[in-house]
């Protein structure tokens, strides 16, 4: 209600729309182009804890707490790793009672107010299941790049990018999929992470600059060992993928290419995550022109033209995600059917495919790894 309040207020102003647009801008840098995992996604509703035991959580009832799958809860100092929905467990009518599967950190106390997420496991590869793992930094154009090296016997590699609001702890929930099949992986943290170098601007330009740190990931693994690369990203981790993929001078040693929730349709992007935080709607192209003018994005362009892929691409993507169009995957998909794979995935939100079904896109990504290895 603030923002929505202030921006209204200011859009009413007598000083006229020079100033409202000042100011939705500056709303636009901080609600659009500065997510932070302090700040969950828009549409992540929070719930509260109603009664935990060993192996049971019930939580308010919402269509939230009803997805199917695999998630991480976390708030109130405490994260913990939930299941499915348990069927038949007595329960009030206004609650779900799920699967916990373990209270990674903290106490789940009844009254504490939580969100789901997608980041199922915190920390580090290692602590979080056993993972050899070493810290290593890779020479980016702005500085050292932090990232984790999970070695593994083939000479293909797969290098990770996380997406909005999330950290390099997202990708660990394919980790030890990819370790089963002894492929190394290299886990990125980039631009504006934290430890990572800061731009100026502080902003997410959505895809359209990061790729040169992914740029520089292959580089790094390709100096130590790496035939060829698959790169896999979530969100704006796969929009870096993809430009890295047309544009990176080593673009011939990828192989492959793994998309989540790929935000392809950036005006649409940035308008649902100004919505979904109170900007008014009548504001909202407001939005739009001044991200553009802050960032230099060409926000009413495609973010990658499909034609210029050479590498094949499988692509999760789902109806329920309100931060990425579903249709702008299905188009891109549909232009280059003959080279990507499109895997619906439905009850899924933005970046979180492999929650909500992971043996399905586990099994999916082995169809499509197999060849690659």
């Amino acid at each position: 209600m603030r923002l929505r309040t202030a921006a209204a207020a200011a859009a009413t102003t007598a000083i006229g729309a020079g100033a409202a647009a000042v100011a939705v801008g500056r709303y636009a840098g901080d609600v659009a182009l500065k997510p932070s995992p302090d700040r969950p996604l828009p549409g992540d509703s929070r719930l509260t804890v109603h009664s935990a035991t060993d192996d049971l959580i019930t939580l308010t009832r919402s269509l939230a707490s009803l997805r199917p799958g695999v998630y991480g809860l976390t708030g109130a100092g405490c994260h913990a790793v939930l299941g499915p929905v348990v069927h038949g467990s007595p329960h009030p009518a206004d609650t779900v009672v799920r699967r916990l599967t373990k209270v990674t950190h903290g106490v789940l106390t009844p009254g504490a107010r939580m969100r789901l997420t997608p980041q199922v496991h915190i920390g580090n590869p290692r602590d979080a299941f056993g993972a050899e793992c070493a810290d290593v930094d890779i020479p980016g154009e702005l500085g050292a790049l932090p990232a984790w090296f999970l070695p593994g016997v083939r000479d293909t590699w797969v290098i990770t990018a996380h997406g909005l609001g999330t950290t390099r702890e997202h990708p660990m929930v394919v980790m030890p999929f990819l370790r089963r099949h002894q492929l190394p992986i290299l886990d990125l943290a980039y631009r504006n992470d934290v430890g990572a170098p800061r731009t100026v601007d502080g902003m997410n330009h959505l895809g359209d600059s990061e790729w040169r740190d992914l740029d520089a990931a292959i580089r790094y693994a390709v100096r130590y060992g790496a035939r060829d690369v698959v790169l896999h990203g979530w969100s704006t981790g796969a929009t870096m993928a993809l430009r890295a993929a047309v544009n990176s001078a080593l673009r011939d040693r990828i192989s492959g290419i793994v998309l989540d929730s790929p935000v392809l349709d950036r005006q649409a992007s940035i308008r649902a995550l100004a919505a979904a935080r109170g900007v008014p709607r009548a504001l909202l192209p407001l939005v739009v022109r001044a991200a553009q003018g802050a960032t230099g994005l060409p926000v009413d362009r495609p973010a990658v033209d499909p034609e210029r892929l050479t590498a094949p691409v499988l692509l999760f993507h789902g109806p329920d995600d309100t931060i990425a169009p579903w249709t702008a995957s299905r188009s891109f998909a549909a232009r280059r059917a003959d080279l990507i794979t499109l895997q619906p995935v439905p009850h899924a939100p933005h970046a979180a495919m492999w929650n909500a079904d992971p043996a399905g896109y586990e099994e999916a990504l082995r169809r499509f790894l197999t060849p690659l290895m």
